[in-house]
């Protein structure tokens, strides 16, 4: 951006812009020096020990408690590896890991759990898939949780035909 308007010696880093109650805007560009000392930021930064801190959010995270303490006893991979590499060990990680996977998978696939399958769109076909009524229950709960009931009879209705099916 620019230096700084305090020292006029460093670079600007820090930008602190107050709107009055007039509605006008003014700027101050400050270094990261005279940015502590004017008592904007502070002045110690803490140490972190960056494995003691994915450990602390691991543990402390509701869903993955119990995963950091899970390995598989054929491989010896932990959860944790798994998570931070994106692939697993052997065969064995799928039942050491199960209930953890599955939330993975239900996440990343609006609620299923398992691939439905697909049909090639050049057959002009339309195929309802066990997702699609899985996303429909999941808008459902979401209506009426919301208390959007007309919508929710409505999705109830959708999916009670493509049940039919």
């Amino acid at each position: 951006m620019g230096l700084c308007e305090r020292c006029e010696k460093a670079q600007a880093t820090f930008h602190l812009t107050n709107i009055h109650p007039s509605g006008e805007k003014s700027e101050r560009h400050l270094c990261e020096r005279c940015a502590v000392e004017e008592g904007f930021l502070s002045q110690h930064k803490p140490s972190i020990n960056v494995n003691e801190y994915i450990e602390t959010f691991l543990t402390t995270t509701k869903a993955s408690k119990a995963a950091v303490h899970l390995v598989c006893d054929e491989c010896g991979l932990s959860f944790v590896e798994f998570r931070n590499q994106g692939l697993l060990g052997c065969a064995h990680d799928y039942d050491a890991f199960r209930e953890e996977l599955v939330k993975l998978l239900q996440r990343a696939h609006d609620g299923a759990t398992h691939h439905v399958g697909k049909a090639p769109r050049s057959l002009g076909v339309t195929r309802t898939t066990q997702q699609d009524i899985q996303k429909l229950k999941k808008q459902l709960d979401d209506a009426i949780a919301g208390e959007d009931y007309e919508r929710a009879a409505q999705l109830r209705d959708r999916i009670r035909v493509l049940e039919g099916e």
